[in-house]
């Protein structure tokens, strides 16, 4: 797995991701667990790997 995922765009990811995932906690109800996309975004932004970047060909990490 080639990182395809740069460091700005990682530490957006990780913090869009926990703050989704804090829906869990603030939401009641089933739509709470709309949190659980939250999911997406850390685990991309911890890998530094994005399958859909990779599937397009897009790449914002600067290291070669």
């Amino acid at each position: 797995m080639k990182k395809n995922v740069g460091n700005t765009d990682r530490w957006i990811r990780i913090v869009l991701g926990i703050a989704l995932l804090s829906l869990i906690v603030f939401l009641s109800g089933g739509i709470r667990w709309i949190g659980l996309i939250g999911l997406v975004p850390l685990l991309t932004g911890i890998f530094n790997y994005c399958p859909i970047y990779s599937l397009l060909k897009i790449s914002t990490n600067k290291d070669k």
